[in-house]
């Protein structure tokens, strides 16, 4: 697959079938991933592969977050809540958890850390795309939450950066659009003020 063609065509895929995807092309994603760019070397990822019932502690910590922002979670509409919450990481067969470790290097600025493993979450869903497979990367207010730092065993200055669900597509791909590139850009060809 070209990579400019991967790029523009590469679509969030939310909906999935529940097939079981081949560990090979897991493990291809992950290889893809840890080739991103990173300044220094320090290679500041760390991924976490959910399958099965591997999702479960997912669900519960959402829920227990989902829970905190309630004032009667007994009552029957926040219990349906609760349990929406608990089943999100069913959509899809497996989930890949992705978090920056920053370096102890004392060189390493800490967002060039977070953008490596943006870098690398971005090698991941064109792999994914490239692979067949369907992706998406799912983010919010409870992937930086304390308790998934503890849900994943990270440090005090790590942190969570998001969710890639992956699975067959059980969705048509959608039309992309973006604003022109020359709408974003203005090029400096000489000595004068950029503004």
């Amino acid at each position: 697959m070209d990579i400019f063609e991967a790029i523009v065509k590469r679509r969030s895929i939310g909906k999935v079938k529940q097939d079981p995807i081949e560990k090979e092309k897991i493990e291809k994603i992950l290889e893809a991933a840890i080739w991103a760019p990173n300044h220094f070397r320090t290679e500041p990822w760390k991924f976490f592969v959910l399958t099965g019932e591997g999702r479960r502690p997912l669900g519960r910590t959402l829920a227990q977050i989902a829970k905190e922002n309630m004032e009667d979670p007994e009552t029957k509409e926040n219990q349906e809540k609760l349990k929406k919450a608990e089943e999100k990481p069913f959509r899809a067969p497996v989930i890949i958890t992705v978090a920056v470790t920053p370096s102890d290097n004392p060189k390493a600025i800490e967002i060039e850390e977070v953008g490596a493993v943006s870098a690398a979450i971005q090698n991941m869903l064109l792999a994914a795309h490239a692979l067949g497979l369907g992706a998406i990367w799912r983010t919010g207010k409870p992937t930086y939450h304390p308790k998934m730092k503890q849900l994943f065993g990270l440090g005090e200055r790590d942190e969570v950066l998001g969710f890639i669900y992956i699975g067959y597509p059980e969705m048509p791909q959608p039309e992309g659009k973006r604003i022109s590139f020359k709408e974003k850009t203005k090029w400096i060809e000489g000595d004068t003020p950029i503004y």
